[in-house]
């Protein structure tokens, strides 16, 4: 995925970072000792073939010139974090760190190695896998979300700060950022901006009955998820984590928005049963906070085309339907 946010880096400058992270005498050689992992949508990842054969995966954060969206401000830091708590608080597969550089001495943003799996991914081999064993891996990726959201943290929010006292608070923080980076770039949504805060104020009471705050990946989706013969063997790109409701997570899109495919698989290794309605009232408004997120994105991304905000207009009004609100 082409995006503007990708801080691809020469070749002199990648071997400067592998001497920083593993010695002078694992520098590759020659040609061909790196390629751009091309899935992702946010930072640049190179997995690169050290000296010795070793395979490792480089990951480096946009160029600070570029402007992100509010919420992925210091993405990189928040990664590296939920990294750490969950090889520290849970048995979830997740890549190990090498070596992580915030110095900005050899390049203009932070960078970190981690092992390269060797796996695939699930969003990309899903559709050619039996019905059966998808639903399997997508319901053991369930019962792997579970065991992240029982970190509980201290506040709602962002992982480092500053917390808010509830949920309610938090929320409607998070999707005013989103609008606020929206108007700031004249992104058009389809709806007048004060009409969504309206759609969140009238429903934001739903949100008061969430009183533990969660560790949330709320980008665990299948295409962040590395298979290997049947197993799930890691969990990937933690980026956009922080602690909040679990119900505001990626496999229980589809709840509302049949687009993001059928929810039941997760949702049973989940171990969550039918939604009550407050319950389904909050999922709408997560719902409609993914949509605003990925309409405005594509502007903040720099996207050379347009399909998906093609994709995901269409689904913002979905959403605004699932809270009430239709076009005239």
């Amino acid at each position: 995925m082409e995006s503007i946010t990708k801080n691809r880096q020469p070749a002199e400058v990648l071997r400067a970072m592998i001497e920083r992270a593993y010695g002078a005498e694992r520098v590759p050689v020659g040609d061909g000792w790196a390629s751009e992992l091309g899935h992702g949508w946010f930072n640049v990842a190179y997995r690169i073939r050290l000296r010795d054969g070793a395979e490792v995966v480089l990951k480096i954060a946009p160029p600070p010139a570029v402007e992100v969206m509010t919420y992925e401000r210091g993405a990189m830091s928040i990664e590296l974090h939920t990294l750490e708590l969950l090889r520290t608080r849970t048995t979830v597969p997740v890549p190990a760190v090498d070596f992580a550089d915030r110095s900005r001495e050899l390049c203009d943003a932070d960078y970190f190695f981690m092992p390269y799996v060797d796996a695939d991914n699930l969003g990309i081999v899903g559709e050619t896998l039996p019905a059966g064993q998808r639903d399997a891996l997508m319901s053991r990726l369930g019962s792997v979300n579970r065991e992240i959201n029982s970190v509980r943290g201290e506040h709602f929010g962002p992982l480092a700060g500053p917390g808010h006292a509830d949920w309610r608070q938090a929320f409607t923080a998070m999707i005013e950022d989103v609008l606020a980076d929206g108007e700031r770039r004249g992104v058009d949504i389809g709806w007048d901006y004060d009409s969504v805060r309206e759609v969140v104020a009238e429903h934001a009471d739903s949100l008061d009955e969430v009183t533990e705050p969660r560790l949330v990946e709320w980008d665990l989706w299948d295409s962040n998820t590395m298979v290997r013969d049947g197993r799930i063997v890691c969990v990937i790109d933690h980026e956009r984590a922080f602690y909040g409701d679990p119900l505001i997570e990626a496999g229980f899109a589809g709840i509302g928005i049949s687009a993001f495919g059928d929810p039941a698989p997760f949702m049973r290794g989940y171990g969550q049963g039918e939604l009550t309605g407050t319950e389904r009232t909050r999922r709408h408004l997560y719902c409609l906070h993914l949509m605003l997120v990925m309409v405005i994105e594509t502007v903040y991304r720099g996207h050379t085309d347009t399909k998906q905000y093609d994709w995901a207009r269409p689904r913002l009004d979905e959403a605004m339907a699932l809270l009430g609100r239709t076009r005239r």
